[in-house]
């Protein structure tokens, strides 16, 4: 069951991902997509539900039986840019509710933030934490992010499921500023990690939200 078809390691479940996520698309029940494949249907649950690489031959006849190839399976698309594959069946967009957006804001890292420069808009990437409710990143006074202070700004975060076709997005818009000496050393003591970017980026920037909406792809999946 654990035999590795391949000397390049997949990422833990993605492939039992693909299997449910195209046996969906088509309408197959377990039983019907195991019968298909010429396997058991506990075999495919299993797949479906635990990190797994099945051998080539099995891998072979899913492929067929699910009607794609077992480069999909195994994430031969993967490097691609992603939202360039096939829809999910039947996606809807859904609001999501305040809490939500404020639950999905804490679990990443990184985030883009929308500022108007003198050369005209500008969106960037930075790192930020949610610190009581704001949220604070770190920048370089001369750097695009710094313009965010003393305005209104908007700062967006985001996250897409390539394997089910879903994702969902949490914009947040409100005014920016610079934190205070106090906010500034209790931050940094509270940070262990540096910026991607590298670089002295000592101007700490908070945004206070006042609007935050956000939405989701569900799928169903």
């Amino acid at each position: 069951m654990s035999d590795r078809a391949s000397s390049e390691p997949s990422d833990p479940g993605d492939i039992g991902r693909r299997v449910a996520l195209q046996r969906q698309r088509l309408g197959l029940t377990r039983e019907e997509a195991a019968s298909l494949a010429g396997m058991a249907p506990g075999y495919l649950a299993y797949l479906e539900e635990h990190p797994a690489s099945p051998s080539g031959p099995a891998l072979l006849r899913l492929a067929a039986a699910l009607e794609t190839s077992v480069d999909w399976l195994r994430g031969g698309g993967a490097g691609r840019p992603p939202g360039r594959g096939v829809p999910a069946r039947h996606p809807e967009l859904r609001e999501l509710d305040p809490d939500e957006c404020r639950a999905h804001l804490t679990t990443h890292g990184v985030g883009r933030i929308a500022v108007t420069t003198p050369e005209g808009p500008a969106i960037v990437p930075v790192n930020y934490q949610v610190v009581d409710d704001e949220i604070a990143f770190r920048t370089a006074p001369d750097a695009t992010p710094a313009a965010a202070v003393g305005h209104e700004v908007a700062f967006e975060v985001d996250h897409v499921d390539e394997a089910f076709r879903r994702g969902w997005s949490v914009l947040v818009v409100g005014p920016a500023r610079a934190a205070a000496e106090d906010e500034t050393a209790r931050l940094a003591d509270r940070t262990p990690y540096g910026p991607w970017a590298g670089g002295e980026r000592d101007l700490w920037v908070l945004i206070r939200p006042e609007r935050v909406t956000g939405r989701r792809i569900h799928t169903g999946a």
